[in-house]
C-alpha cells in the first residue's frame, strides 16, 4: 500500500486520534512561530521639559520591556511576569505582522552576556516640507487616525548583522502598539574596493490596514561625513518622480522599490569620496522611519622600490633605498624595511624616513620612506633580500629587491673553496704554458752536428 494512501486509512479509522495527533503538532507549530519572536529590553529615552529661556531640557532614560508578536491575539499580558527594576507602565506589547523584529540577531540564547540594542523615543506625526516628500500630505488634514500614541524604536541586532528603525501606534492609554512602518538594513558596515559596484542594502515594510500606507511613500538617501552632508537620491513614490540631484552612478532598482519595499542604493562604481554615512529615509504621509549605513573603502597600496635593480655594493658604502606606496584608502599605513640573508632568517631594519601623506587626483594617497643602508655597520654576508613592507587596512604588501655585496674582507667558505678552484686553474695552466715553452724551445734549439774535414 503506498503512503498516502495508508494515510487516508488511518484517518478514515481513527479520526478521532488524527484530529488530536493534528492538534497537538499545529500547538508545536504556534508555540515554535511565536516563541522565534523575542522580548527585548529597551532604553526609554524623552526629553524633560525646558527650563526657559530657550535652553533645552534634558533626556530621561527609563528600562521598558517590549513583547513582540506577529499576531495581536497571542498577546496574554496577565500571563506575562514584569522583572522588578522595570516599572510596569514601560511595558509594551508590539504585534510586527512582517514578523521584522523576530530576527535572530535580536533574540540572543537565554544567558548571553551580549545583547541586542534597543531605543525607544515618543514620536510626534506631521507634514515634511521636503519637496520630494509634501505630495504625500497635499490635503493638509491630519486625520483622526494620528490622535494615538505613537512611538519611534530602534534596534541594533548583534554583530551588526540587522539594523531596524519603527514607527508603531498604538490607542491612547494602551499599551498594546502595533508597527506601521519598518525600514530595515542588513548591512549595517559596508566595504569596498576601488571601481567596484556597491550596495547599501534598505528595505521597508508598511502596514497595508493603515490608512497612510495607500497615500504613496517617498525614499531619501542623504550622505553625511564629518560634518558635511548632501542628497544622493530622494524619490517621490507618489507621483514617481526623481529629484534633481547631483550625485553620478547612484540609482535605485524602481520596479523592485514598489512591489518588495526594495530601497536598495547602488553605487555603480565605488570612489574615494563615498567613504562615509548613507541614512536612507522611507517617508509614509505623517511618518518617518530611517536606518544608517557605513560605507568604507578600502584599497591596499602599491610598492614600488627604487633604483631597480639594486646596484652592487662594497663594505663600506651606503646605500639609499626608496619605497613609494601610492593609490591607497584611508590614510592609515605603516611602512617598514626587512632584510633577509642567505641564511634564510629575516631581520628588522626599522621604517626608515617616512614622508607625510600625499593626496592624488581620485582622493587616493601616496607615502614614501627612505633607507639609508650602511654596509660598514651591518653584517650583511654576500647580501640578501630587501624587502619594503605596508601593513594597511586592506591587507598587508610586500616589495622585495636583491642586494649582493662584494669584496668583503672575511670571505665566506664557498668563496674560499672557488678561490682554491681559481688558483689550481691558473697553476694547472702556468705549467701547461712552461711545459708547452719548454718543449718548443728546445726542438727549435737542437745543434746540427759538425762536419769535421780531414786533411
Amino acid at each position: 500500500m503506498s503512503e498516502p494512501n495508508a494515510i487516508l486509512l488511518f484517518c478514515s479509522r481513527f479520526p478521532v486520534l488524527f484530529k488530536f495527533i493534528a492538534g497537538f503538532f499545529l500547538v508545536l507549530l504556534v508555540e515554535a512561530s511565536t516563541s522565534s519572536c523575542p522580548v527585548l529590553e529597551c532604553w526609554f529615552v524623552q526629553e524633560k521639559a525646558g527650563r526657559g529661556g530657550g535652553l533645552t531640557g534634558a533626556t530621561t532614560q527609563e528600562k521598558s520591556l517590549l513583547h513582540i508578536q506577529t499576531d495581536a491575539q497571542s498577546h496574554d499580558a496577565a500571563s506575562q511576569k514584569t522583572p522588578t527594576d522595570i516599572n510596569p507602565d514601560r511595558v509594551y506589547f508590539v504585534t510586527d505582522p512582517a514578523a521584522t523584529l523576530c530576527h535572530h540577531s535580536l533574540n540572543p540564547p537565554r544567558g548571553s552576556v551580549k545583547k541586542p540594542q534597543c531605543e525607544i523615543n515618543p514620536f510626534l506625526p506631521q507634514p515634511s516640507s521636503l519637496t520630494w516628500v509634501a505630495s504625500l500630505t497635499d490635503s493638509a488634514l491630519s486625520p483622526i487616525y494620528l490622535d494615538a500614541e505613537w512611538f519611534s524604536s530602534a534596534f541594533q541586532g548583534l554583530n551588526e548583522q540587522l539594523g531596524i528603525s519603527t514607527i508603531t501606534r498604538a490607542p491612547t492609554g494602551s499599551k498594546e502598539h502595533n508597527v506601521i512602518l519598518s525600514v530595515t538594513s542588513k548591512t549595517l558596515s559596508v566595504k569596498s574596493r576601488l571601481g567596484e559596484p556597491v550596495l547599501l542594502d534598505c528595505g521597508f515594510w508598511a502596514d497595508p490596514s493603515s490608512p497612510l500606507s495607500g497615500s504613496g511613500f517617498a525614499v531619501e538617501w542623504r550622505y553625511q561625513f564629518r560634518g558635511n552632508g548632501r542628497v544622493v537620491v530622494a524619490y517621490d513614490g507618489k507621483r514617481d518622480r526623481l529629484a534633481d540631484t547631483q550625485e553620478e552612478g547612484a540609482m535605485l532598482d524602481f520596479d523592485g522599490l514598489h512591489k518588495k519595499g526594495n530601497a536598495s542604493l547602488i553605487l555603480q562604481e565605488a570612489k574615494v569620496r563615498h567613504s562615509g554615512t548613507y541614512i536612507c529615509s522611507v517617508y509614509l504621509p505623517y511618518l518617518l522611519a530611517q536606518v544608517a549605513v557605513d560605507l568604507e573603502i578600502v584599497e591596499p597600496p602599491s610598492l614600488s622600490i627604487h633604483p631597480s635593480p639594486l646596484p652592487l655594493a662594497v663594505p663600506g658604502q651606503t646605500l639609499n633605498i626608496l619605497c613609494e606606496a601610492s593609490g591607497f584608502a584611508p590614510l592609515s599605513l605603516d611602512l617598514s624595511w626587512e632584510f633577509k640573508g642567505a641564511d634564510g632568517k629575516s631581520r628588522p631594519l626599522g621604517s626608515g624616513s617616512v614622508t607625510g601623506h600625499r593626496q592624488t587626483w581620485d582622493g587616493t594617497y601616496s607615502q614614501s620612506t627612505r633607507l639609508e643602508l650602511d654596509t660598514s655597520k651591518l653584517d650583511l654576508g654576500t647580501g640578501g633580500e630587501i624587502s619594503c613592507v605596508a601593513v594597511h587596512p586592506g591587507g598587508t604588501r610586500r616589495a622585495s629587491a636583491t642586494l649582493n655585496v662584494i669584496g668583503f674582507s672575511t670571505p665566506s667558505i664557498e668563496d674560499s673553496m672557488a678561490m682554491v678552484g681559481v688558483a689550481l686553474v691558473l697553476y694547472g695552466l702556468i705549467k701547461f704554458a712552461s711545459w708547452t715553452f719548454s718543449s718548443s724551445g728546445s726542438t727549435n734549439g737542437k745543434q746540427k752536428p759538425e762536419k769535421h774535414l780531414f786533411f
